[in-house]
């Protein structure tokens, strides 16, 4: 089975809930260009991903080659997916695919998707039709199978639907010279409004506005190309009035995450929902230290405490989910479960390692109102820890601040060094890679991130206009004495509360002082 899914316009959360459950389930995918990719995040462990996507005056597999494929893929009885940009029947050969199926007998489906012929111009806050201005839409190719000068384009025609209608021209990036003029030659009105929107729906949207007769020179004034959406039509100067329309915050900028790849999922998801280019670029990767053994064991010790625990009471004090996470794998690995942690108080630094704690069947007895070290120290002995065990699992570079205050106070604690953060392999040329398209603001979780943001620096400097974001003033401290510019840093010290405080920064400025 073949299933044609219109992937939509740019933006991944505007596919149907049909397509992004067809991912979901299908074993192949045959990707096109113009499909966003984060919607592979969607498929299954172990599908197939074939992109076979066409860009203009690029090398790019063929209709022949990309049909047969979809035929080779359903005759081996996988279920397929044709995932393409916008719908696959506006402009995007799905009449030509299914042809083919229907002729070698290969069962499909069609499964329409948001066209960019009107999302792109309703994402600039162009409607393409207008009670009053435009009473019928007409969508053209910018460019046609064998269509070199124009010819399969009745220009006139299209002229004449002016003034009362709107046209939209798709794929028309390098053919806007030759459209513009064949309309003004055909009688069109040089003056009548004209609009290009690139990358319409995505975090890298741009639009520009102009005439018919400037709208040329309106693009390249901006360095615009494809993909773009090009508007005529008096609809077109409404994109001036309701520029406003759907604004996101976070929209145009791009934003570097050096956070773990494996906690930054919720944080890069919160990010474009705001509307920013999240690039994921971890700096840090976590590598257990010591033997296994030695937290296995502590984790069987935890366990028998229980039956004789000493007078202050038995803590447990989490500082990370990656702490969590490997003393949840020790725990498990010698055949324990939540039980072991019976009539321990359990202490969270934050918000986001009691949601890993939770996520375990474990819920912290106390997080403190500040989510550093020493709140942490202060919550805990304001309640008494005075002749308490307590149990420190952390990173091995971790500060001492915490288990120097409560011995302090009296109580016995065990720290158990249990990994360490290193810089992944590649990262650096990864890094210079995204850098040469430019970033305004690079994000810092913790210290770690900014001690393994700067080797990977290399010497180099900070990312040239770009800020440095910080989840609390620990880090924002740290990033400071790496002297970077450090703009925004998180009043809440959350990623929640980061990229609030990302959006504050970028639409309203700062309005408070730094901590």
């Amino acid at each position: 089975m073949v299933h044609l899914v219109g992937a939509g316009p740019g933006d991944p959360e505007l596919i149907t809930l049909r397509g992004r459950d067809l991912l979901a389930g299908c074993d192949a995918v045959v990707l096109d260009a113009l499909a966003s990719p984060l919607l592979l995040s969607h498929l299954r462990p172990g599908a197939e991903v074939h992109e076979m996507g066409k860009r203009a005056g690029e090398p790019s597999a063929t209709q022949a080659e990309i049909g047969a494929l979809l035929v080779r893929l359903a005759r081996e009885g996988k279920r397929v997916v044709r995932l393409k940009g916008g719908d696959p029947f506006v402009f995007g050969r799905g009449g030509e695919e299914c042809e083919l199926l229907e002729a070698e007998g290969i069962p499909y489906e069609v499964v329409p998707g948001v066209t960019s012929a009107v999302a792109a111009p309703g994402a600039a806050g162009i409607p393409v039709t207008h009670r009053d201005w435009a009473g019928h839409v007409t969508v053209v190719t910018g460019h046609e199978r064998g269509d070199a000068d124009g010819s399969h384009v009745d220009l006139a025609a299209l002229a004449r639907l002016l003034p009362d209608g709107t046209l939209v021209f798709l794929m028309g990036a390098r053919t806007l010279p030759r459209i513009t003029a064949g309309l003004i030659a055909a009688g069109a009105d040089p003056d009548i409004p004209a609009a290009a929107v690139q990358w319409g729906t995505d975090p890298r949207q741009r639009s520009c506005s102009g005439t018919l007769g400037t709208i040329v020179d309106a693009v390249n004034a901006a360095a615009m190309g494809a993909p773009m959406v090009t508007v005529v039509g008096r609809v077109a100067a409404l994109g001036e009035r309701l520029r406003s329309i759907g604004r996101r915050p976070l929209a145009g900028r791009r934003i570097l995450v050096t956070r773990a790849r494996a906690q930054a999922s919720g944080f890069v998801e919160r990010l474009r929902r705001l509307g920013a280019e999240a690039v994921e670029l971890p700096v840090i990767a976590v590598e257990p230290v010591g033997e296994r053994r030695a937290l296995e064991d502590a984790a069987r010790r935890l366990a028998a405490e229980a039956a004789s625990p000493p007078p202050g009471g038995r803590h447990a004090v989490f500082t990370s989910a990656n702490a969590v996470r490997l003393v949840w794998e020790a725990v498990r690995a010698v055949g324990l479960d939540a039980r072991a942690f019976a009539g321990v108080r359990l202490v969270a630094i934050g918000p986001e390692t009691a949601a890993a704690l939770l996520d375990c069947g474990l819920a912290a007895d106390l997080v403190p109102g500040e989510y550093v070290a020493e709140a942490v120290a202060e919550a805990m002995i304001a309640g008494g820890v005075s002749g308490a065990r307590v149990w420190l699992p952390r990173a091995a570079a971790a500060r001492d601040v915490l288990p120097v205050r409560l011995r302090e106070a009296g109580a016995d604690v065990e720290v158990l060094p249990i990994y360490r953060t290193v810089l992944p392999e590649g990262t650096a040329d990864r890094l210079r890679a995204e850098l040469e398209h430019g970033v305004d603001a690079v994000t810092f979780t913790s210290s770690s991130t900014v001690a393994h943001f700067g080797e990977a620096l290399g010497g180099a400097p900070f990312p040239p206009g770009a800020i440095a974001a910080c989840i609390g003033p620990v880090t924002a401290r740290s990033a400071r004495e790496a002297g970077y510019p450090v703009a925004v840093v998180a009043a809440e010290y959350t990623t929640a509360g980061l990229a609030a405080a990302l959006s504050t920064h970028f639409t309203l400025g700062t309005a408070a002082p730094l901590p």
